[in-house]
């Protein structure tokens, strides 16, 4: 990590390291004499390189010189080395070969230089130069490009500022920082209109949110929920079940070997981390397998629990949802219902077979290890053997198996699933002054893509739908969420505790609109066209926009490229150009995957993001990085220049 202090007190480091990319790279110790205009910064030394720590460095004070004071021990510090040009690091790997790593370099790309030089006047940029730029190449309008160049000085370290004008070094800088991101919410926040009703919107809707790992052993806890809380995530899914006793409820995957978590215990995180992400509502989904006398009980305790800020409906059948701004800062009760659960014995036998290796990733024919920069989408959707059971799929020949809810309880729910009828197209029908919803899952939901793919977004233009994975999804993966999203799917339900390019594509869509866990559908899904035809995306669609740099989204905007291999570098730079033309824009996502290819070991995963793009800016901006489970780096970003048209 770098950071910028000048000093000329130390001509020479000692840094120790090891494990650098693979478990067989011997631990090096070696000296590197640095003279002193090489140092800028000596406060402390700890990073990382594919998640093996490099130990502190022993500083070697230069004589007659006071050594600088030492940092506090739990405090974690940083140094800048600026090595001179022919400098490399070599490493021995497997005892007997050494591979040579370019040194990192300070110098910014040749591509950042020539935009440099085109703006700049005898080797600097001023406030008047640094304004056409924003103006010019990252699109901004004259107004905030003046203001944002005027103040820069402020905001610029004077290391690289003299006399009110921007360096090189100082410019290459600049294009790094914090908000020079490449999306609209970073600087804007929540920006789409919030008073419209519930089904106009994508909502971050979590699946089975008590679950630590898979879907049959993993332990319960209110850990997951407040993890998937902090990230945003809107709709949280708990089963009820009651306790051996019968005397109380807890919180579990029915009839599997997970380990229950009490319900009160996940209703009182809900509640303290409920806004800490958003302050849209959150909507707790409830899948009842309680009698009465529990139902009443469970009333009691989410009452007490949330209080004042439980939403309670005004009426049972609602002509239309309420809209995320009408229930800022409340929580949302929602029912679902479930008929029939894989017996135990069945699950101790799944648990018995052994488990598919997943396929390796294809990587390019003789390519060594390096670095690839990949844009490219998932697009598959999973096949599987038919579901052992179906959460919220009561038919109209169950009816013994939907129970009378207590008056209480009924009370407090805001959202309740209606019996899905034998014939989908009776479920689907649209009554103009009622709003409902109803839940399918994946398999089920694909089969009426094909057969009635009008009908659901017309229902969805006034009513809600609920997506969850297929129950053979044991190890908690997810599918492909563009599935639903192209037909108007609001609540495309995710298993959250797992990892996967399917939810980085859910995470991506949920970083626009401020990452407040709602985005507005677009249009097209809310609106009917002339002769109250409604959008299909089966057809062959004009191409709307072009976008310059992969995209995942509707199928014909599904393309994978990658770029060429750079060798040996810890600074790769790929200076590459994509071309994509895309005909639905508006749910388009970029996804961006840096590996680290090898022809004998595994592919090493370097980073990802996923970026909505009807939400992109213009320009060269700088794209963090985020690790497989979605958390962002502190310190990877990726400098990509962005041309919409």
């Amino acid at each position: 990590y770098i950071s910028e202090v000048d000093t000329d007190l130390v001509p020479s480091v000692t840094m120790r390291m090891g494990k650098v990319y693979s478990t067989d790279v011997e631990i090096l110790e070696q000296t590197i004499r640095i003279p002193s205009k090489h140092v800028r910064s000596v406060l402390d030394v700890t990073t990382s390189i594919a998640g093996d720590a490099i130990s502190p460095p022993q500083v070697l004070p230069a004589q007659n010189t006071p050594p600088p004071p030492a940092p506090p021990p739990s405090a974690l510090c940083s140094i800048r080395y600026f090595p001179p040009p022919d400098m490399a690091s070599t490493y021995r790997v497997c005892l007997c070969f050494r591979r040579r790593f370019e040194a990192a370099s300070n110098e910014p790309p040749e591509a950042i230089r020539e935009v440099f030089d085109r703006y700049a006047e005898n080797g600097v940029m001023g406030p008047e130069q640094l304004r056409r730029f924003l103006v010019e190449v990252q699109g901004e309008d004259d107004a905030s490009a003046a203001a944002a160049a005027a103040g820069e000085g402020h905001h610029l370290s004077v290391f690289h500022l003299r006399k009110g004008v921007l360096s090189l070094d100082g410019f290459f800088r600049y294009l790094f920082r914090e908000d020079n991101q490449p999306l609209l919410s970073h600087s804007l926040g929540v920006h789409q209109d919030m008073t419209a009703p519930l089904s106009h919107y994508f909502i971050y809707t979590g699946h089975n949110s008590y679950l630590t790992g898979n879907q049959l052993s993993s332990d319960c806890s209110d850990v997951p929920i407040i993890g998937a809380l902090k990230k945003g995530v809107r709709v949280i899914e708990l089963d009820l079940w009651p306790n051996s006793a019968k005397d109380d409820v807890h919180v579990l995957h029915g009839r599997t070997l997970t380990a229950p978590v009490e319900l009160i215990k996940c209703l009182k995180s809900v509640k303290e981390h409920a806004f800490s992400a958003s302050p849209y509502p959150v909507i707790l989904t409830l899948e009842d397998h309680l009698p009465p006398n529990l139902q009443a009980k469970v009333a009691k305790m989410v009452t007490q629990t949330f209080g004042n800020i439980l939403f309670r409906p005004n009426s049972e059948s609602p002509n239309k949802f309420p809209s995320p701004e009408d229930l800022k800062m409340r929580i949302v009760i929602q029912l679902n219902l479930q008929k029939s659960i894989l017996n135990p014995r069945a699950l101790r036998t799944m648990l018995k077979k052994p488990k598919k290796k997943s396929p390796r990733v294809k990587r390019a024919c003789g390519v060594k290890r390096s670095q690839i920069l990949n844009l490219s989408c998932v697009n598959d959707i999973g096949q599987g053997e038919p579901d052992h059971y179906e959460e919220d799929d009561v038919d109209e020949g169950d009816q013994s198996l939907v129970q009378n809810e207590a008056v209480e309880y009924k009370q407090l729910i805001a959202i309740t699933a209606i019996k899905r009828k034998r014939n989908l197209s009776e479920s689907l029908k649209v009554e103009p002054n009622t709003a409902t919803r109803i839940s399918l899952n994946e398999q089920m939901f694909e089969k009426a893509t094909i057969s009635h793919g009008m009908e659901l977004i017309r229902f969805t233009q006034q009513n809600l739908l609920r997506l969850f994975p297929k129950s053979t999804r044991f190890d908690s993966s997810n599918y492909n969420p563009f599935l639903g999203w192209m037909y108007g799917a609001q609540m495309v339900a995710f298993n959250m505790q797992g990892h996967g390019r399917e939810l980085w594509l859910m995470q991506g869509m949920f970083r626009a609109n401020g990452a407040c866990g709602y985005v507005r559908k677009p249009d097209m899904l809310l609106q009917n066209s002339h002769g109250d035809k409604v959008f299909d995306p089966k057809l062959d669609l004009p191409v709307k926009r072009t976008l310059k740099v992969g995209i995942a989204g509707a199928p014909a905007d599904c393309v994978m490229k990658s770029t060429r291999a750079i060798e040996d570098s810890w600074t790769p730079v790929w200076n590459e150009e994509f071309i994509f033309p895309l005909t639905v824009p508006e749910i388009a996502l970029l996804r961006v995957e840096v590996h680290e290819y090898d022809m004998s070991e595994k592919d090493d995963f370097g980073g990802q993001t996923c970026l909505p793009v009807w939400e992109l800016r213009s320009g060269i901006r700088a794209v963090p990085l985020y690790d497989h489970r979605g958390d962002r780096y502190k310190n990877v970003k990726l400098l990509m220049h962005f041309e919409l048209s």
